[in-house]
């Protein structure tokens, strides 16, 4: 090849040569057009893609040595693993503490029950009830206690009908229109069906108590069946004695099944010890007992006894401070101090806090009496407590508000509080002004209630030595206080803890395994 054939090859070559690679000309630009630059990448023709491993190969390899010992660890240590998460489960599950089963609670041991004995000076008969059940609600009461309402002349057995309301409460109209609407709020209403309501005995004369007790049977057969929801009778102590008592216990809690809402028969007992009380519990199978106890034995040590013996009954022991004689809270707890006391009292015993109309709030019982039958003229109810007042009566109302605030979140509480609604018991204190007692269930929160009535103060040597297991703590968190000595959410110690005159407090604990 010659020397002329050698260039014109060359000069072939820098003109097929890429854009990117010929010399730059004056302008900066490549021969091409392309600026200066910019830059491109060559994408070979034939794309290299990535080929696994045919299944010869695979079994080849998977068949080494080192492959089959790989597998096997890690399957030894997958079931290893998975063995030792069931036994820490199982661990876990053998060693947790076991919830305690939830007693059987019946509505009457729910909530409070409010009595209204006086239909008249409540809230002007039957229809004035039913007016003022939104009132009533906001109390968290669960049920309703109303009357006697039925036609009877004081000590006239002739006169007795007692399936007809007299005409100064209303009509049985009116008494089905209340249910219903009771009903619709879960509030249940029991009837008193004390025959000799107005006079005395309550049962007239011992040679007529036989056809007392049928009339009264076939009365509770009759008003259950317009929707009452239980009977009330007064001195059970002599209607449990009657031959025809047991058809009365039948007619009553004998109605329901298992699929309906159960009846309750609730028997009022005065002037007996705690001992009979848990006798007649036993011998007259009714659901609720309400006695004096607590109006009659004002000692502490006297108390906290009666306590002991019948907290082991409590879902069949209603408590109040003067209801068991239809009296009003504020004859025996004489100050706003202890009424407040008292309240937080009624609601943390082991039982069902019984009231009468007015207590929420203080009520003034009138002093005045009829010397020729010792009846009472019933206090009138007061209503609107919170709306503020003008006349002298603003410092009363601004009382009974607070009274009835405090009423509130005590009812609230124990609605919620499994230790306050059906815990067990154990007494810690008692002398003769003051009381101390704890409320405990499961793993709940604990309560501890410490009063003091007397007119002095009070050091309250708590007994804080292990209790069937449970243990006291050194503190406790205050949650309710009846003055500002003691504020909520603050700690005591419970080692020495001193009470002054009229103190209540209610404290709490955590359960600590």
């Amino acid at each position: 090849m010659n020397k002329d054939t050698e260039i014109d090859m060359k000069e072939v070559e820098l003109n097929e040569l890429d854009p990117e690679k010929q010399p730059m000309t004056g302008d900066g630009q490549a021969p091409g057009g392309e600026k200066n630059g910019s830059v491109k990448l060559k994408v070979p023709d034939d794309e290299v893609t990535f080929t696994g491993l045919s299944k010869e190969e695979l079994m080849k390899v998977a068949g080494t040595p080192g492959w089959v010992r790989t597998r096997w660890v890690l399957l030894v240590l997958f079931w290893l693993g998975w063995i030792g998460m069931l036994a820490g489960a199982i661990v876990i599950i053998v060693q947790a503490p076991r919830c305690k089963s939830i007693p059987e609670m019946n509505w009457w041991n729910e909530g409070p029950l409010y009595q209204i004995t006086d239909l008249e000076a409540f809230s002007e008969g039957l229809k004035g009830v039913e007016g003022k059940l939104d009132d009533i609600n906001q109390l968290k009461v669960k049920s309703l206690v109303i009357g006697p309402l039925h036609i009877v002349y004081a000590n006239e057995k002739m006169t007795l009908d007692l399936q007809k309301i007299s005409p100064v409460f209303g009509n049985a109209e009116d008494l089905d229109s209340l249910l219903k609407a009771a009903h619709k709020k879960s509030i249940s209403v029991v009837l008193d069906l004390t025959p000799n309501y107005e006079g005395n005995p309550v049962w007239f004369d011992e040679k007529d108590r036989k056809e007392i007790m049928e009339k009264v049977k076939a009365a509770a057969e009759y008003w259950l069946e317009k929707g009452v929801d239980g009977i009330k009778i007064s001195d059970l102590g002599i209607a449990s004695t009657s031959p025809d008592w047991a058809k009365l216990r039948m007619a009553v809690q004998g109605n329901g099944t298992d699929d309906t809402k159960k009846r309750a028969l609730m028997g009022v007992v005065n002037s007996i010890s705690a001992n009979e009380v848990s006798q007649l519990v036993n011998v007259s199978g009714v659901d609720l007992i309400l006695s004096d106890l607590l109006s009659r034995n004002t000692g502490g040590k006297e108390r906290i006894r009666d306590l002991e013996t019948l907290h082991s009954e409590q879902r069949k022991i209603g408590w109040g401070l003067g209801a068991a004689q239809k009296d009003h809270l504020s004859k025996r707890a004489t100050t706003r101090g202890l009424i407040r006391l008292y309240q937080l009292l009624l609601f943390t015993l082991p039982g069902t806090p019984v009231f009468t109309y007015g207590d929420e709030i203080g009520l003034q019982a009138n002093q005045m009496s009829n010397k020729t039958n010792q009846t009472r003229e019933a206090p009138k109810m007061v209503w609107n407590v919170e709306k503020e007042e003008t006349d002298g009566a603003k410092s009363n109302h601004t009382e009974y508000a607070e009274i009835r605030k405090w009423f509130r979140s005590l009812s609230d509480l124990r609605g919620k509080e499994r230790s306050l609604l059906h815990g067990d018991y154990y007494s810690l204190y008692s002398s003769a002004t003051s009381l101390s007692f704890l409320r405990v269930w499961d793993q709940s929160k604990r309560y501890i209630t410490a009063v003091n009535w007397g007119d002095g103060p009070e050091l309250l040597k708590l007994n804080l030595a292990p209790t069937e297991g449970v243990e006291l703590p050194e503190t406790a968190k205050v949650k309710l206080s009846t003055d500002q000595e003691f504020e909520v959410d603050s700690t005591v110690h419970l080692k020495d803890l001193t009470l002054k005159a009229g103190q209540a407090l209610l404290l709490q604990f955590p359960y600590t395994g």
